[in-house]
């Protein structure tokens, strides 16, 4: 239904961010940050903060860690109240090998959440899941 709707309104800046969400559930991140980057271009007056998590998400899911981390960090300083963000971003630097830097990541959360791990998530791809929880368990000094 998005796709039909996109093509009836190609300029919904809201159309493009939620169909790059839903690209990025479905397991398709180099689809989500395509639409994302769409909904930016768009919208370039919008809170920035929702669509940065989610770009620094399907960074995080393709592995580019940096710009990921870049993403994440830019998004938390837009919304610094959302808890996945520090998550996403507390896994990414656990991968990376930066803890120290996880760690104070997941101090920050805990100022937000009581949920540091999630129990449940909305990837449909399990190594997305996989890869999430190791990097978020590494990062509060569970054993993956």
């Amino acid at each position: 239904m998005l796709d039909r709707a996109l093509a009836l309104n190609p300029s919904s800046a809201h159309g493009w961010f939620y169909s790059g969400v839903l690209r990025l559930w479905a397991g398709q991140p180099d689809r989500a940050i395509e639409h994302v980057e769409t909904s930016l271009r768009l919208s370039p007056r919008d809170r920035t903060g929702n669509a940065l998590h989610i770009l620094g998400l399907a960074y995080f899911f393709q592995r580019k860690l940096d710009e990921a981390a870049s993403k994440l960090l830019l998004a938390i300083q837009d919304n610094p109240g959302f808890p996945r963000a520090y998550q996403v971003l507390a896994a990414c630097y656990a991968h990376m090998g930066r803890l120290d830097e996880a760690r104070a990541i997941v101090s920050r959360l805990r100022a937000i959440t009581y949920q540091i791990v999630p129990s449940d998530l909305p990837w449909h791809n399990p190594e997305h899941c996989e890869m999430f929880l190791s990097g978020l368990r590494l990062a509060v000094g569970e054993s993956t």
